[in-house]
Formats: structure tokens, C-alpha cells, sequence
């Protein structure tokens, strides 16, 4: 009997991965290892239903689902090694699995604070136990301050606005979102937070956190030298790939300046035979011949099922993939569809105050749209994406 399909990493992209596998008709010994208690669960609610109390967990499948698919699942053991030339992966508790095919899928772990390890009340957002801690810390507190206004740091902002804690919102760009959608729509953006009484303070670092004798943080000294409160501290400074276990593996990794992760061709083939990468860990070739991580909810299951047709030889799908991603923020969602860079030229088409929606332009052609509380207008423009449409012709035809 051949050696079995593992999967490490039990997060989205290893669950979708397992459940294209069985879908197209592999039905060989199937084995995904995490290295958290939970069964794979959904993150994108943490920070928003989870931390607001609104629901207790976000399982992605029922618990049975895995004894039906014939799912080995294996939790609270991560894999700490792999050696390619015998394909074995080591597992945290000393043991190792066998396999035919390996698929890397262990995402990313959120960057900390420097020198914050003993202080109580200072969180990153990334797992289930990462959001009870915060949601704990939450009921508990007054005044919260969250670094770094990116997609977690807003969410989390809007979250504890709605709680009624006080919130202070620091971002060293001069926008929130600035690195990903631009200083214009960022500022669409800042004008949100600031409407729902965040204090949005841009442009501006922390120079250092301050406790009690206890060791509790009481709030922060920020590099102007104002001093604001808080009894929640969130760092939301960005992640990095967990790839540390595949030191020595001889498995091709991007270099850090890149972004890092796991060198991917368009399929998920790594430098190895046998070796896949998949979902935030993997940075995949993109039709530009540029290798990029994509740190997206869709982007996980889109991987996984060009990944299985490459892994079982079958034809894979021909609708071209329009990269898409959201953020639920107070009562708006706010949505990015193509691939919005802050470096194209940004054209606004709709603000009435609140709600906004911007076409992202490379070379003439539309290469993204963002909005705020206009899905329509955002999902119709699905294909005008997909066609690198000239931007003249669509604004045109709108007139």
C-alpha cells in the first residue's frame, strides 16, 4: 500500500485542500496535521462575531465531516522537520508519517511586540485562543489600543467600538490600508473610524508600552510623547510564513524582503517532487512569472483545486481566477476585487460620504475595483477584471 496525501496544516487552505482531494475521487489514506487543539475553523469571524460575543466558535465542517471524508485528522502536533529524501515529516510529539505527497499549508503567525512578553493584556490576533483572550480582555477593559491599522486593526477597532470601549487607532502610514489600497481610498477609509468616534492617530509609531508594578499594561507612550490609556493593547504589525520547520528540507523559500513563504509554481509545485505548497504560506508564480503570497479567504480554496487536478493529473478548471477579498467593518463591507496595489493610478467613481467605490488602473487597463457598501457595483466588474479591460472604454460606456 502506497504511503498516504499529508497535508500540514489544519487551517482553511489544508481543509480545502483534503476536500478536493476526496472530491475528485482520490480515495487513498488521507492525513492533516495541526498544531492547535481546534478542528480547522474559520478565521475571518474572529475578529468581528467572536471577539463581540455574538457566537462561540467557527468550525468550517461538523466534527463528523472528517470521519465521513476518511480524514485522518491529527491535532495538537505540528510537524517540526521534514526529510524529502525519505518523505517523512517529524511531528512535535516524536513521531513521524510517511508520504507520497506533501502539501505545506501551515500559513502564517502574527509578529509581536519586542519585549512585551511579560506584560498581562497585550494580544496579536490570529487563532481561536488569540480571540478569547482578547474578547476576555475586552469585558474587562475601557480604553483599547490597537497597533497597526490594517484589515485585523480595523476590524477590531470597529468590534470594540461596538463593545463601547474607547479606541485608539495607531498606524505609522498616513493612512489606514495605505500599503494595500493606497493613501486615497485609505483615507476613505480613516474618515469611517473617525465618523464611529475611533481616535485614529496616523503616521505616528509607539515608542512604549507602560504597566503597573503587577506587570498589567495600564497604556502607551507613542512617538510624539503623548501618553494614551488603555487596558487592551492589540498589535495588528503584520505575519510572517511558518516555514522555520523546513529549515535543511532542501524546499525552495522565497527571500524575506520578498515576503517569504514557499516557492510555487502556478499549481502549487514546489522545488521538490512530491512537495506542494498552498494558501497564505505558499507564494505561488503568478501569470506575470512574479511569485507573490496571497493572503485571501478565496484565494485558499482557488489554490486547492488547481493544486489537486495538478497532484491527480486531471484537467484543471478554465475560468480564469479574479482574486477577491472583503472586510466587514461596522455596518459596511468593504470589498476588494482583481489586484488593487497602492502604486496604480486611482480613480474614485462614487462617494456619497460613507459609502465610496475606486477603480485601480495599470497601464490604462482596470486591474481592481474597491468599495465600501456597493457590492454590486464591485461583483459586476468580475469580468471587465479578468479582461484587463481599457479603463477609457469602460468609463465610456457608463457615460
Amino acid at each position: 500500500m502506497s504511503a498516504p496525501i499529508v497535508i500540514a496544516g489544519a487551517g482553511l487552505a489544508g481543509l480545502r485542500t483534503a476536500e478536493e482531494l476526496r472530491r475528485a475521487g482520490y480515495a487513498g489514506e488521507l492525513v492533516v496535521i495541526g498544531d492547535e487543539a481546534h478542528a480547522p475553523y474559520d478565521r475571518p469571524p474572529l475578529s468581528k462575531q467572536f471577539v463581540r460575543g455574538e457566537i462561540d466558535s467557527t468550525p468550517l465542517r461538523p466534527q463528523e465531516f472528517y470521519s465521513e471524508k476518511d480524514i485522518d485528522l491529527r491535532l495538537k502536533t505540528a510537524a517540526v522537520g521534514v526529510d524529502t529524501a525519505v518523505k517523512k515529516v517529524r511531528l512535535a510529539d516524536g513521531s513521524a508519517v510517511e508520504y507520497e505527497h506533501l502539501v505545506i499549508a501551515t500559513g502564517l503567525t502574527p509578529r509581536k511586540l519586542p519585549g512585551t512578553e511579560d506584560v498581562t493584556g497585550v494580544h496579536v490576533l490570529r487563532s481561536h485562543d488569540d480571540a478569547v483572550a482578547i474578547r476576555a480582555g475586552a469585558r474587562a477593559a475601557e480604553h483599547a489600543l490597537i497597533i497597526g491599522a490594517g484589515f485585523i486593526g480595523c476590524e477590531l477597532a470597529a468590534s470594540l467600538r461596538a463593545e463601547g470601549l474607547s479606541v485608539v487607532l495607531v498606524e505609522p502610514q498616513p493612512t489606514p490600508l495605505a500599503g494595500v489600497l493606497g493613501a486615497e481610498v485609505g483615507e476613505l477609509v480613516a474618515r469611517l473610524h473617525r465618523a464611529e468616534k475611533v481616535d485614529l492617530r496616523c503616521g505616528i509609531g509607539v515608542d512604549t508600552l507602560l504597566a503597573d508594578p503587577d506587570g498589567r499594561v495600564r497604556g502607551a507612550r507613542l512617538a510624539d510623547g503623548s501618553e494614551v490609556p488603555a487596558q487592551l493593547v492589540v498589535a495588528g504589525i503584520g505575519s510572517r510564513p511558518v516555514t522555520d520547520w523546513l529549515a535543511d528540507s532542501g524546499i525552495e523559500l522565497a527571500e524575506p524582503t520578498a515576503g517569504g513563504g514557499v516557492f510555487a509554481d502556478e499549481t502549487g509545485r514546489t522545488s521538490v517532487p512530491g512537495v506542494w505548497a498552498v494558501g497564505d504560506v505558499a507564494a505561488w508564480r503568478t501569470p506575470t512569472g512574479e511569485h507573490r503570497r496571497i493572503e485571501h479567504w478565496t484565494n485558499a480554496g482557488e489554490q486547492a483545486k488547481l493544486l489537486t487536478c495538478a497532484l491527480l493529473g486531471v484537467e484543471p478548471p478554465s475560468t480564469p481566477q479574479v482574486p477577491y477579498f472583503w472586510s466587514d467593518q461596522y455596518d459596511l463591507k468593504i470589498q476588494a476585487l482583481g489586484t488593487p496595489r497602492a502604486s496604480d493610478e486611482i480613480r474614485i467613481l462614487a462617494d456619497d460620504g460613507r459609502k465610496f467605490l475606486a477603480y485601480y488602473i495599470r497601464e490604462g487597463r482596470l486591474a481592481g475595483v474597491v468599495g465600501a457598501g456597493m457590492t454590486g457595483r464591485v461583483m459586476k466588474m468580475r469580468a471587465a477584471i479578468a479582461a484587463a479591460a481599457p479603463v477609457e472604454e469602460l468609463l465610456g460606456a457608463t457615460q
